[in-house]
């Protein structure tokens, strides 16, 4: 979809058709927060005031840019032409008839979205209408390819559905990288049931908003995997479960799943076959543990979320005991890609065993913030710099969290590390759900171990005692670590005592919600002793 400057610099006025004559500023949550809605105000109140432009405007999903937003674009002969960061003030001096034609001379004119090179070098497949597309109209999702690999699938049986995903090598996206395919296997070996297809779209990590912006910019290629899903195992009955924190999401997600239906891609006899397909989508509370498979089950459920002890799995025991396909938002919207060009086109993206693309987000003290979609085997490194620019404060990095409040925090010598499950289990990481938080040289990393089991004191369930208490002495111990006023020898035993308790929480807890805090904070005693110390030997800088 990347297009091309001409070398013709004069385009008469005539050639754009009044009908391509589209403005873009972006609906996504985050570009609202930094002004959106008024830019997109301003750009309703001139088109109103000077009909002879003749625009219309679409509120379109991010490009994941943010700290270009608000982005405006405009659609000219040439491609999309890109605006930013705009501010309402600035609509009128950029919106003109010649602003439909060509790349306009405006110091905030960016030139051809598609031809920057921050976008052009991605590798965009689950996101590759993101915006582009005004998020709920199904004919806009068609004309970019939507709904094929559905077609796809409606042409071939069950076990030919989950061979496909199999062969495509995708595995489970929301942290745990259990391959889908084999998950599907078993739901669709169950004896034929009643069966559900479940969205994990309780979006909780820290630095982690890949799912939220999908949902928000293109929420039909999810209804599309979660249809194939349900195709693929035999299920008619499938939900979303949305984390209340995202009220942009649930009316995006709601008013798509009504027009897919009225397009007769949801409910009885989708397109005009014997096969049903129902979505609903749930709110929950925000309890991080929710996030967890078993405990969200019990929270669509109606119960309160508690972890569930497995075996049984979900997959044989899961929603109301039947058996249940539970995938976190961008496995599944990975799938119409899949249906679409093949597994095996999707497998020829990536490294080992982590096949694929993965929606990347940049977040913490970084100086550009944002999804970036990549096969696996890009460096942190290179993302740090090449996407992220360094650190926004202009300062040393220092350390960078990847996959979450429970993943490792990994220091400069370990940034050469490929984006790989494989790789980053290695260096006793994880690569989570691919949020990355960057710190600069003023962060105390004993203060972030210390927020490490507090997050997992407030937000366990409750239920095991390694993760319930664990916790809570895991604060009181590093507390004692950093007091001045105890002696080395104290000190040291402290220390040791830490790490016992991780070993506790690590090995005896239910879920991963005690078993990896100690993740971070085994990372920061290991690789920043020196914060830990009463009076830092090396002052941190101010």
């Amino acid at each position: 979809m990347n297009h091309s400057p001409s070398d013709d610099s004069t385009v008469p006025l005539s050639a754009t058709p009044l009908a391509s004559r589209k403005i873009f500023v972006s609906l996504d949550t985050t570009a609202r927060s930094r002004g959106s809605d008024k830019v997109a105000l301003q750009v309703e109140s001139l088109l109103s005031s000077q009909p002879e432009l003749a625009a219309t405007l679409v509120r379109n999903g991010s490009r994941g840019m943010f700290w270009l937003e608000p982005l405006l674009e405009i659609n000219t002969p040439k491609g999309r032409v890109a605006y930013g960061p705009v501010k309402a003030e600035d609509v009128n001096d950029i919106i003109n008839l010649q602003c439909f034609e060509d790349v306009i001379d405006h110091p905030l004119c960016l030139g051809l979205t598609e031809e920057l090179p921050w976008f052009k070098s991605q590798q965009r497949l689950t996101f590759a209408r993101v915006g582009i597309i005004d998020p709920i109209d199904v004919d806009d999702y068609i004309s970019h390819g939507g709904f094929t690999g559905l077609n796809n699938a409606l042409a071939k049986t069950a076990q030919q559905i989950v061979d496909e995903v199999k062969e495509s090598g995708l595995r489970g996206r929301g942290g745990a990288a259990f391959p889908t395919g084999i998950k599907w296997q078993t739901v669709l070996s169950e004896p034929e049931q009643q069966k559900y297809i479940v969205c994990n779209a309780d979006e909780g990590d820290s630095g982690t908003f890949a799912d939220r912006m999908l949902m928000e910019g293109d929420p039909l290629v999810l209804i599309e995997g979660m249809i194939i899903a349900g195709l693929s195992v035999g299920a008619d009955q499938g939900y979303i479960y949305l984390r209340s924190e995202y009220p942009q999401a649930h009316d995006i997600l709601n008013k798509a799943i009504s027009n897919a239906k009225s397009a007769g891609y949801l409910g009885d006899n989708i397109c005009g076959t014997e096969h049903n397909f129902h979505l609903e989508v749930r709110l929950g509370a925000g309890a991080y543990i929710c996030g967890e498979e078993t405990s969200l089950l019990e929270s669509l459920e109606g119960k309160r979320g508690l972890v569930r002890a497995k075996p049984p799995l979900p997959a044989i025991e899961g929603l109301f005991g039947q058996p249940t396909v539970v995938n976190n938002v961008i496995s599944l919207a990975s799938v119409p890609y899949i249906l679409s060009h093949g597994g095996d086109s999707y497998r020829d993206f990536g490294m080992g065993r982590s096949r694929g693309t993965l929606p990347i987000q940049l977040a913490g003290n970084i100086a550009q913030g944002g999804l970036v979609e990549l096969a696996f085997g890009i460096t942190l490194n290179e993302l740090l710099q090449q996407y992220g620019n360094g650190c926004k404060s202009k300062r040393a990095m220092r350390s960078v969290q990847v996959g979450g409040p429970l993943g490792a925090y990994l220091p400069a010598e370990q940034w050469d590390t490929a984006l790989d499950y494989e790789e980053f289990s290695s260096i006793g990481a994880v690569l989570g759900h691919g949020g990355i938080v960057a710190f600069d040289d003023t962060v105390d990393m004993a203060a972030q171990a210390r927020f490490a089991m507090e997050f997992c004191e407030v937000e366990s369930c409750g239920k095991c005692t390694p993760c319930r208490i664990g916790a809570v002495r895991g604060v009181e111990v590093i507390d004692k670590i950093i007091n001045d006023k105890n002696d080395e020898q104290q000190r040291q035993d402290s220390v040791d005592l830490l790490h016992d308790l991780c070993d506790t929480m690590e090995f005896g807890s239910l879920c991963a919600m005690g078993g990896m805090t100690p993740f971070p904070v085994r990372s920061a005693l290991k690789y920043f002793p020196d914060d830990f110390l009463p009076q830092p030997s090396t002052k941190k800088a101010q």
